[in-house]
């Protein structure tokens, strides 16, 4: 099959922070082909002209000449720098492998795979219900979205995480774990490793915490949230001025409100606490009897104008899209990265982000409060089937909480650190030569 002219230039370098992941800069008039495909090898961009490589197999510089090779056949320019090319070179093996008998390439199968299941909870394919340590390592039980035998045992950390058992159903999966694991098992995804953290900041362009925890850059801003009992009050107040939604209350914990129209439908769950915990379900219906158009779900800490925002829609949506959703956004200086199967884009003092996941099948717009995607201090989900004009609103809203947070200052200067690895033993990497 023939391919466009390859008119583009790849230099591969190591990562100045990140060992031993690679920075690729591409350019030239067919810069964004050799992007397309770098992207299928794992890279992820951070700028205009950069990607990166950062895995937690640490295979980045076997990954890279595959790369490499595959990007000079279709006839792409590329040029690797002389560490990197050395690291490429270099044969080595993991210290203290658990499974002694399996052969280099046997190893680096059981790493791929740990880094498909990594990057499919990382990019939202793989939702984790919960973990707990058994002991030893981090086990923890999840669903994909479709497939057959979708829900999941998983067993490991970073590059020996493996998945042990499948289940039918969410709650078989759920109930075996809970009879397996008992006290221990702990809600929703377990902390990051510190070989996790690193590589998420390396592919987002941050530069990597420093072992002890501590960091040149200054103290994160807090993102805006709702503290306790905000959100009881603001509902006593909505409804005061808003005699057009009536009041149910079928059960203690439990607050539904109903517009006047019979299209709307908002349920506020008293007892959602913890930062995972729904606190509000919003829904609105194509008729008195109809079928649902949309929903919005957001949790117990989520600021309380973004709620007011929804709510606000369903009564007086405007008349016709004034904006495209992202304009606010743009217009307020925050930061976006795209990639086929998402779009963020992060406030300036990166305390929210905005995601949009084009292709999931249920909630495919999310904002989350703080710069953890896995560790949100807030989430508020929009269905598939949004309308254009609240996201707009949603959008404005977002970016109106953040314009009163001054970005975090920059990082003082530091010495380059040596390159190495998370101190944990499983980890480590002994060279063979």
């Amino acid at each position: 099959m023939p391919h466009a002219p390859a008119d583009a230039h790849i230099h591969f370098a190591l990562h100045p922070d990140h060992h031993p992941g690679v920075v690729a800069t591409a350019t030239g008039p067919t810069a964004d082909a050799a992007r397309t495909h770098l992207h299928g090898f794992g890279f992820r961009s951070t700028g205009p002209d950069t990607m990166v490589l950062a895995r937690i197999d640490r295979e980045e510089p076997f990954y890279t000449a595959k790369a490499a090779h595959l990007l000079q056949r279709y006839g792409f320019t590329t040029e690797i720098a002389l560490a990197l090319q050395k690291e490429i070179d270099t044969e080595w093996t993991w210290g203290d492998y658990p499974m002694p008998w399996c052969t280099r390439e046997e190893i680096r199968a059981v790493s791929a795979a740990a880094q498909r299941i990594h990057d499919d909870i990382a990019e939202g394919r793989l939702i984790i219900h919960a973990h707990a340590d058994d002991g030893h390592t981090t086990v923890a039980v999840g669903s994909y979205p479709s497939g057959v035998h979708r829900h999941v045992h998983l067993h490991g950390e970073n590059h020996l995480r493996q998945i042990t058992h499948y289940r039918d159903t969410e709650a078989e999966a759920l109930a075996e774990f809970h009879r397996l694991y008992s006290v221990a098992v702990r809600p929703g995804p377990a902390p990051l490793t510190d070989l996790e953290r690193t590589v998420r900041h390396a592919l987002h362009g941050k530069s990597t915490p420093e072992p002890s925890g501590k960091t040149a850059a200054a103290a994160p801003v807090a993102p805006p949230a709702a503290g306790p009992g905000e959100h009881e009050a603001f509902l006593t107040a909505f409804l005061d001025a808003s005699p057009q939604w009536e009041k149910h209350r079928p059960w203690d914990e439990t607050t539904i409100i109903q517009h006047e129209s019979l299209t709307a439908r908002a349920v506020f769950d008293h007892e959602a606490r913890h930062r995972t915990d729904t606190a509000w379900t919003i829904a609105e219906y194509d008729g008195p009897a109809g079928e649902r158009l949309w929903h919005a779900t957001l949790t117990a800490a989520t600021p309380v104008p973004l709620l007011h925002t929804i709510l606000q829609h369903l009564d007086n949506p405007p008349l016709a899209d004034a904006t495209e959703p992202y304009e606010a956004l743009r217009d307020a200086g925050w930061h976006p990265a795209s990639q086929p199967a998402r779009t963020t884009w992060q406030a300036p003092d990166q305390t929210i982000t905005f995601e949009h996941l084009p292709h999931a099948q249920d909630d495919q717009w999310t904002l989350y409060g703080g710069d953890d995607l896995n560790r949100p201090a807030w989430v508020l989900r929009l269905s598939a089937a949004v309308p254009h004009d609240l996201l707009t609103q949603v959008a404005a809203e977002a970016a109106d909480l953040t314009a009163a947070h001054p970005a975090p200052a920059p990082a003082a200067p530091r010495a380059a650190p040596a390159p190495g690895l998370p101190p944990a033993t499983p980890t480590q990497r002994s060279r063979v030569r």
